[in-house]
């Protein structure tokens, strides 16, 4: 399953990011148990990817709720979001997640993980830079055991690109990747060339396209 590429507006001038997400679930089962989210709000932009516990159907609740609650509650800090979803899971299987908060006015953006969601920034074609940061990921799953919680903020400029990916894709995913190419055709890439067979798999990935005046 593959998502279209998307634009995300707010209030002028706009916050803008473009984004693709390229998804499927574990074979013989008919949801996947990972899940996304890419919602504006007057904070920012908030982008997460979200990974049930194992696979089939309670997977799929825990990925699903740890969503509601992002989205219902999408203005507050990374850490507070971590916080709601930890207590909001107790009852399900929990979740890895990993989740990102643009900040488009301040140029700026503060990520966090738990558990083993990949999280990566890649420096935009056009900036002259050559910078990959990787996110510090926090051992524990959301919901059963959380881990004292760090964020981590970092400057971003146009053209940069967030990328998260869930454990159904196998580590070197960034081989062959090319920035400038759309989020789509970069996440559809990720999934059809890393894409384990053994689990659920999700790539999500984000452009931050600066303020629009």
């Amino acid at each position: 399953m593959a998502a279209e590429t998307h634009d995300e507006v707010s209030a002028e001038p706009s916050p803008l990011i473009s984004f693709g997400v390229a998804m499927r679930a574990l074979s013989g089962e008919a949801e996947s148990g990972d899940e996304f989210l890419v919602k504006s709000s007057g904070r920012g932009i908030l982008v997460a990817a979200l990974d049930g516990l194992g696979h089939g159907p309670e997977a799929t609740r825990a990925a699903r709720l740890g969503r509601a609650i992002l989205e219902a509650h999408a203005e507050e800090s990374v850490l507070s979001l971590v916080g709601r979803c930890h207590a909001g899971l107790a009852r399900t299987r929990g979740v890895a997640m990993s989740l990102a908060l643009l900040h488009a006015h301040e140029n700026s953006m503060t990520w966090s993980g738990v558990g083993n969601v990949e999280g990566v920034l890649l420096a935009g074609e056009n900036s002259g830079r050559c910078r990959r940061e990787w996110l510090m990921l926090r051992g524990g799953v959301v919901g059963y055991q959380l881990p004292p919680l760090r964020a981590a903020a970092l400057p971003i400029r146009s053209g940069d690109l967030l990328i998260f990916c869930t454990d159904g894709i196998a580590t070197g995913f960034l081989e062959d990747v090319e920035a400038s190419d759309p989020p789509q055709a970069i996440a559809d890439q990720i999934l059809a060339r890393h894409g384990k067979r053994t689990d659920d798999a999700l790539v999500l990935v984000a452009r931050y396209l600066g303020t629009s005046a």
